[in-house]
């Protein structure tokens, strides 16, 4: 989301005048767009944010521009206190604060330059930035901004607003027009995408959204993320299993395997529920690839109950597995109500050994293309010299060949595979 959020922004800066650069000594504005879902995370934008202080202090000029989850949507003034060599906070999603700054530096009224807020608000119309044109393949589109389900160790609820699905018309806009500039697949993005339009009656159901969307010739592939469990209905099922252009690739997370642990986060469903759905996808959508998010260290979280995560995941052989190791966010319920008492080294144990576990199911999954003929759409040349692609169940491809394979679903046949990518040759 973050990577839609900024190539809009790019875009913005592009219909004012500006144009990029790779080195930020170079640069008159700089934009750190970031996120706080993990510590990690915030540590690393804290860090790069206050890399930029020397910058400011040599060119008074510069504009420094903080976006995203770090700002959320709320005021805070105590984010304003501790850097304040930044000239503009933004919000998640919203290019306006800095559009508006620039314009109003520049004598020029925000109110009174339509295209501008029109394109601020994210009406549709989408050009991409200079460096993705002709070469931007795969492309990610924004339809459910914000979450209102509120998970007890989520940030996002409070950093990026309850719930808004975007207007079906503008979405259809915005993928059409990046059809137009080249893009042969789109993702729609939510932070729950398959609670598309369940907040207001005039909306399509996610599914409607996608059929609406196969309709436009240019574009080859539909995939979306992030889906819950307690949403994924039959009707979304039945449109990725009859629509050729929906990709057979669903993602959508358990995080725990204990239903103790669940009812703790808020997540709504149970151990046999998760299941049962797993098993309602592979009979709807045959040869379909699931992904999962796990998090270890939950507060209280005993060895029995992790070992209830690595059954599951055993048991169940999901295609990925996105592991986290809980760290407590600030304003949370988790945070403010229960106690991180799971010492960090046991996270790293119970993180490393889901990891080899995946490792080994991921390697056994990705066995079975091997000497099979498969489409590819290729997106870029790796630094390898290797074009690199994706199937239709989002596994990662390598081929080398002197063709110009890029924007093209090409049949190819594997024939070498490891547990995060397969080599494979023309055919």
């Amino acid at each position: 989301m973050n990577v839609a959020d900024s190539m809009r922004v790019a875009s913005a800066l592009e219909k004012m005048g500006y144009h990029d650069t790779a080195h930020p000594k170079e640069a008159d504005v700089i934009i750190l767009n970031t996120c706080v879902v993990r510590q990690s995370a915030e540590d690393k934008a804290v860090g790069r944010l206050s890399s930029l202080r020397p910058l400011k202090d040599k060119n008074p000029d510069l504009i420094i521009n903080l976006m995203g989850c770090m700002v959320g949507v709320k005021d805070n003034p105590v984010l304003k206190k501790r850097f304040p060599y930044v000239d503009v906070f933004s919000s998640p999603s919203d290019p306006e604060p800095l559009v508006k700054y620039l314009l109003e530096k520049e004598g020029q009224s925000y109110e009174l330059n339509e295209t501008m807020t029109r394109f601020a608000y994210m009406d549709g119309e989408l050009v991409l930035p200079t460096a993705e044109k002709g070469n931007l393949v795969a492309s990610f589109i924004s339809v459910v901004l914000g979450c209102s389900h509120a998970c007890t160790y989520c940030i996002i609820p409070y950093r990026r607003g309850i719930e808004k699905s975007r207007q079906p018309e503008e979405i259809l806009s915005e993928a059409q027009s990046l059809a137009d500039q080249g893009v042969k697949e789109i993702t729609l993005l939510g932070q729950i995408v398959d609670r598309y339009g369940m907040d207001n009656p005039d909306y399509p159901t996610l599914g409607g959204l996608l059929r609406r969307l196969h309709s436009i010739k240019s574009i080859e592939r539909i995939r979306f993320l992030t889906s819950h469990p307690m949403y994924m209905t039959d009707e979304l099922l039945n449109t990725v299993a009859d629509y050729p252009k929906v990709m057979p690739h669903i993602e959508v997370p358990i995080q725990a395997g204990n239903d103790q642990v669940l009812e703790n986060m808020r997540r709504g469903y149970t151990n046999s529920q998760y299941r049962e759905l797993v098993q309602r996808i592979r009979e709807r959508i045959p040869g379909v690839s699931i992904a999962t998010d796990i998090i270890v260290g939950f507060p209280g979280e005993t060895e029995q109950q992790y070992q209830d995560t690595y059954d599951l995941l055993s048991e169940l052989k999901l295609d990925v597995a996105h592991l986290a190791r809980y760290s407590p966010r600030e304003g949370t319920v988790s945070a403010r109500r229960m106690t991180d008492d799971v010492p960090d080294e046991e996270k790293w144990r119970r993180f490393r050994v889901l990891e080899d576990l995946q490792e080994g199911i991921a390697t056994e999954i990705h066995a079975r293309y091997l000497d099979k003929t498969i489409p590819v759409l290729f997106e870029e040349k790796s630094k390898k010299g290797r074009w690199r692609g994706r199937t239709e169940t989002n596994k990662l491809v390598f081929v080398e060949s002197n063709d110009d394979l890029h924007g093209k679903v090409v049949p190819v046949k594997v024939y070498w595979t490891g547990p995060w990518s397969m080599l494979a040759k023309l055919v």
